[in-house]
Order: structure tokens, then C-alpha cells, then sequence
């Protein structure tokens, strides 16, 4: 049973999430071309595509009558991302929906004409994506959920968590541009709470088990797994591996802690896609120049804890953290 305990609430500028008089007139005699392209697997990041679908059709886009959309899963394979971006553009989308840093560097490599709205980006002016957020440029706008400021937080969480520990892994994808700036922030952390960082970066699924076995070698009594979606799409396999290793691991996407993680710490996701994806989307196929629209930051985060895999790890999670978690899984 999930025990909710504080409301999350995404508050972004209002200029963004303004929504239409449920009056207004769709543009007449077109049906309009959505592109979505996602680095992970339908099978796990399904559930995000389906809340921007209800936040279109909350503003009154609905597919078959006025909108369709091209979705195009990697599945995990990050370098499938180059050719799916490149066949939206092939197909005229009218804009383009990304989701992870690599498919919005992707769809930027793609096109500079179709618009493109970017989720779930954790540095997109470092990355490379936008000019900056406020005035993102050019031909791109979306949302961020600032994941770089968070890759301390999920150290210093996890940290509280398991106050013995010393030594940490970090599981970390090469092949995400944003994850190595990431690990320049969690080291600064680690030096701060006087605790070991090893790190383990794995760009294919098939280098899991190798990784946790060197995580192993070296020790390591808590993890950390940075949000990404091949490891999204891998869940089941990291998660038994967690379990094997009886590592406590701290996750980014409350996914993970949904299907037997032992915590995460993020934005809602699916509430980004729904309120504020969708919102923009909405606004640029009414005629809206994307370079004109900032960036979205949420401004509240959620703590989610699993106490069932606490107890399988035989871990007592101090009251101090339990009092701080926005949801509870036991």
C-alpha cells in the first residue's frame, strides 16, 4: 500500500501552463503531425506518452480528428536515436516531442526547422540543446527537471538512509551526455559527506552484470543509478541485481521504487508530460515560436521510499528520512 503524504505539485511559469478557453476554435482543416521520440522501452516509459496524450486531449487535440502521432521507441539503444529522429523529419512532423537528453540532441541534429519540444533533460544549455533557459533559441523549447543540481541530493539522501556506509557506487551511461557533467557534481558531494565514489559506467544492457560484479569487488554498500532510459528499460534486471547484491540504491525515477527499488528522488514525470508538454505543444501548433517559450523547471520534488525492500535488505531507514518521503511503500 502507497501512503501519500504531501501533494506534488509541478508550479511553472504561468505563461506556460495558461491553457486555452475550452471554447476555442482548433486550427480548421488540418490535421496536424506530432512526432514522440523516446530513448527507453514502450514496455516502461508507455505510462509518460500516455499522460501527454490526456494533456493534449485536455486542450482539446485529440488523435484521429485533428492531431496524429508518430511514436518512435529506442528501446534503450541510444544510437537508434539518430535514424528514428531523422525518419520524423522525413515524415513532416509538425513538431517533435523528445524525452531524455540523447533523443533531444537527436531531434537538434535532425532538423533546425520543425519545432521541437524536449522532456526530461537534466542540463539542456550545458548539453548543448538551448541557447539558455529563458531564452532557449532557435528552433527548440520543453521542460527541464534540473537533474544535475540533483545528482548531490540523491548522494546526500542515500547517505541519510544508510548513515554506516562509506563506500558508494554509481551506475552511469557513457552514452548520455548529460552523465558525465553529473559525476563532477556527485564527486563534489561525496567529498562534502567524506565518503568513497565508485564509479561504473555501462552503455549496453548486456554490461550490467559485469558492472555490479565490480561494484562488488570494490565493496560498495550503497548505489546510485542515474535516470536514463536504457536503464529504465532495464528495470527488472537492475533491480534483481540490487537485490542480489543487497545494495540499497537510490533512483531518479519513482518507476524504479514502484517496481521494488528501495528509493527515488525526482519530479513527477508523468504529471511534466501531461501539464506542461503537452501545454507547449499546444501552444506552438496554435502558432507560438518555440524560441519565444522558456524553459519549464518544476519547483517541487518528491521522495519516495520502499519499506518492503528495505525489510528484504534488512535495512531500518532512520525516522528522520521516513518523516521527510513524500510516499511510502510498505
Amino acid at each position: 500500500m502507497m501512503i501519500v503524504r504531501a501533494a506534488f505539485a509541478v508550479v511553472c511559469l504561468l505563461s506556460l501552463l495558461a491553457a486555452p478557453l475550452a471554447a476555442a476554435a482548433q486550427p480548421a482543416g488540418k490535421v496536424r503531425q506530432i512526432g514522440y521520440l523516446d530513448q527507453g522501452s514502450a514496455a516502461r516509459n508507455r505510462p509518460y506518452l500516455e499522460a501527454f496524450r490526456q494533456g493534449l486531449r485536455d486542450l482539446g487535440w485529440v488523435e484521429g480528428r485533428n492531431i496524429t502521432i508518430e511514436v518512435r521507441f529506442a528501446e534503450g539503444k541510444t544510437d537508434q536515436l539518430p535514424a528514428l529522429a531523422a525518419e520524423l523529419v522525413r515524415l513532416k512532423m509538425d513538431c517533435i516531442v523528445t524525452w531524455t537528453t540523447p533523443a533531444a540532441l537527436a531531434a537538434k541534429h535532425a532538423t533546425t526547422t520543425i519545432p521541437i519540444v524536449i522532456g526530461f533533460a537534466a542540463d539542456p544549455v550545458g548539453s548543448g540543446i538551448v541557447s539558455s533557459l529563458a531564452r532557449p533559441g532557435g528552433n527548440i523549447t520543453g521542460w527541464t527537471h534540473l537533474g544535475l543540481e540533483l545528482r548531490a541530493k540523491y548522494l546526500e539522501l542515500l547517505k541519510e538512509a544508510v548513515p554506516e556506509a562509506i563506500r558508494f557506487g554509481v551506475l552511469w551511461n557513457p552514452a548520455n551526455q548529460v552523465h558525465k557533467p553529473s559525476l563532477r557534481v556527485i564527486e563534489a558531494a561525496a567529498q562534502r559527506l567524506k565518503v568513497e565514489l565508485h564509479m561504473v559506467g555501462v552503455q549496453d544492457p548486456r554490461e550490467l552484470e559485469g558492472a555490479f560484479s565490480t561494484l562488488a569487488g570494490k565493496r560498495v554498500e550503497a548505489l546510485v543509478v542515474f535516470p536514463d532510459g536504457m536503464f529504465l528499460a532495464q528495470t527488472p534486471l537492475i533491480l534483481a541485481l540490487a537485490a542480489r547484491s543487497r545494495l540499497p540504491t537510490m533512483y531518479g525515477v519513482k518507476e524504479h521504487v514502484e517496481a521494488g527499488g528501495l528509493m527515488a528522488y525526482g519530479p513527477d514525470l508523468s504529471d511534466m508530460h501531461r501539464r506542461v508538454g503537452a501545454s507547449l505543444v499546444d501552444k506552438i501548433l496554435r502558432g507560438a515560436k518555440p524560441a519565444d517559450l522558456p524553459l519549464a523547471q518544476p519547483t517541487r520534488f518528491e521522495l519516495l521510499i520502499n519499506l518492503r525492500t528495505a525489510k528484504a535488505l534488512g535495512l531500518s531507514i532512520p525516522r528522520s528520512v521516513l518523516i521527510g518521503a513524500d510516499a511510502v511503500i510498505q
